[in-house]
């Protein structure tokens, strides 16, 4: 019994190392990343993002999720991320429905991502007149790294509908309940949210089990 829970106690040290080696071996090459834009004159972001696009065909079915996102972009720095945001089209000029992803780089706008498959996120919908404003102020929070504990949050997504839009924070962790009050808490703050919007919370594991992003929320705040 002994030998066997030492032997248990080693796989469990030995899957730490291989996180801390792993967590050792982005930090280096983000170090690298920053220290090769600071001596070209950049201004280095602490993440790497990608953007992604989502257009779906109304009235087709059987469309694979997956194959339709498309990766259009990513950058690191100030300069690329205004570079970038400047030619993309506003949300009023977006055709219904369109999806807008804003993810960290090596992690995938899907339920089933690695980073995202025990995590959720909190959803807030905006009528199309202020919509554009709240999401670009979104995303120079997630950009200038105000959001609190933002090593928890994976992206954000703007998804244009035919009579509203719909923005959403993904986060790491569903389960800890602190730490997801505390994302609300921290987006409703940098966005000066008025209290008449409603937030509601939905685990990407409950979205898997009925099909829907927005549909059957679990938590509203």
């Amino acid at each position: 019994m002994e030998v066997a829970d030492r032997r248990d106690e080693e796989i469990r040290d030995s899957g730490n190392m291989d996180i801390i080696k792993s967590q050792y071996v982005t930090d280096s090459v983000s170090e690298e990343r920053r220290s090769r834009e600071l001596k070209d004159g950049l201004h280095p972001l602490r993440y790497k993002f990608s953007i992604w696009y989502t257009r779906r065909t109304p009235g087709v079915r059987n469309q694979s999720y997956e194959d339709n996102i498309k990766k259009i972009v990513e950058f690191s720095t100030v300069e690329g991320f205004w570079a970038c945001y400047c030619h993309l089209a506003r949300s009023s000029l977006l055709p219904s429905p369109t999806d807008l992803h804003f993810f960290k780089d090596g992690i995938r706008p899907l339920w089933e991502d690695g980073a995202n498959c025990n995590g959720g996120k909190w959803i807030i919908r905006f009528s199309k007149v202020v919509s554009a404003r709240f999401w670009e102020d979104l995303l120079l929070a997630l950009v200038g790294d105000q959001l609190d504990d933002a090593d928890n949050i994976c992206g954000a997504v703007l998804s244009v509908r035919f009579n509203e839009d719909i923005i959403s924070v993904w986060n790491r962790n569903a389960s800890d309940h602190q730490a997801v009050m505390g994302l609300r808490d921290s987006i409703k703050r940098h966005l000066k949210l008025p209290h008449a919007y409603v937030m509601e919370y939905k685990p990407h594991d409950a979205s898997l089990r009925d099909n829907s992003s927005y549909r059957n929320t679990w938590l509203r705040g």
